[in-house]
């Protein structure tokens, strides 16, 4: 039996209102963080990841009140990110109420902080989170600040590196297929996937059931992170469920 599949919602925060862009801009107001987390937690998400989109690009931290508030309502792992750049924010999360900390643009401009968190607290605390777009050479490429600059690094090279420095997932979105709805980028995932041995979540391109099942059976993913599809009730997750349980994916119900 392998391990059950993950279905993720994400809390993408900004002035602490939830919001869904596509391919990273236009950003739109999907609902209050708290009510959005308990109601996905009651409905049977996997986990929840809350990131504070513009934490990084503004130079503040991430705010422990808000994070405080979302822990409170929810019974699933919580996974954290924005503005994390030291031992001490992690401190902060954590005792916030989140599980794990989600880490970007701080790790790729320092790549240390990644052996700091897993040595600290272990690796299952540590999540690195990838932007990076397909490039018109074929390339993809790392982004760091919100998907606003270019660091010159590959996506396959960077995430291997993480992974060796005591990563416990990957958490990758393609910026070319966030917030589109025609389907995670796959070919991506599935080399990610078959090349690390930890966990691959897959972000950006949710918008069919059927996406879900491509990214599991097609891209190998372990887990299935979404935003607007499940705050504008596109999908609701029970019934993804059990499309996937019928589609011979192993899923908690």
């Amino acid at each position: 039996m392998s391990l059950a599949k993950r279905i993720i919602p994400c809390l993408d925060v900004k002035d602490g209102q939830t919001v869904k862009g596509t391919n990273f801009v236009n950003l739109r107001q999907a609902g209050d963080p708290v009510e959005l987390g308990r109601a996905y937690s009651e409905q049977g998400a996997d986990e929840l990841v809350f990131l504070d989109i513009t934490a990084s690009h503004e130079g503040r931290k991430t705010f422990a009140s808000m994070v405080e508030r979302v822990a409170a309502t929810l019974s699933i792992p919580f996974t954290v990110g924005g503005g994390i750049n030291e031992l001490a924010d992690v401190d902060r999360m954590l005792s916030a109420g989140a599980d794990k900390v989600s880490i970007n643009s701080a790790a790729l401009r320092r790549p240390e902080l990644i052996d700091e968190i897993a040595n600290h607290y272990g690796s299952q605390v540590c999540v690195v989170a990838i932007d990076a777009r397909q490039e018109e050479n074929g390339e993809w490429q790392c982004y760091i600040n919100g998907g606003r600059v270019p660091v010159g690094k590959s996506l396959f090279d960077w995430a291997r590196e993480a992974q060796e420095r005591g990563a416990g997932e990957i958490l990758f979105t393609s910026m070319n297929h966030d917030g589109v709805k025609t389907g995670f980028a796959n070919e991506a995932l599935r080399q990610l996937a078959d090349n690390l041995t930890i966990p691959i979540i897959a972000s950006g391109g949710a918008g069919t059931m059927e996406h879900f099942r491509d990214a599991f059976k097609l891209g190998h993913v372990d887990a299935a992170l979404a935003a607007s599809v499940f705050h504008f009730g596109e999908i609701s997750i029970p019934e993804l469920k059990r499309y996937l349980q019928a589609e011979n994916i192993s899923i908690r119900i």
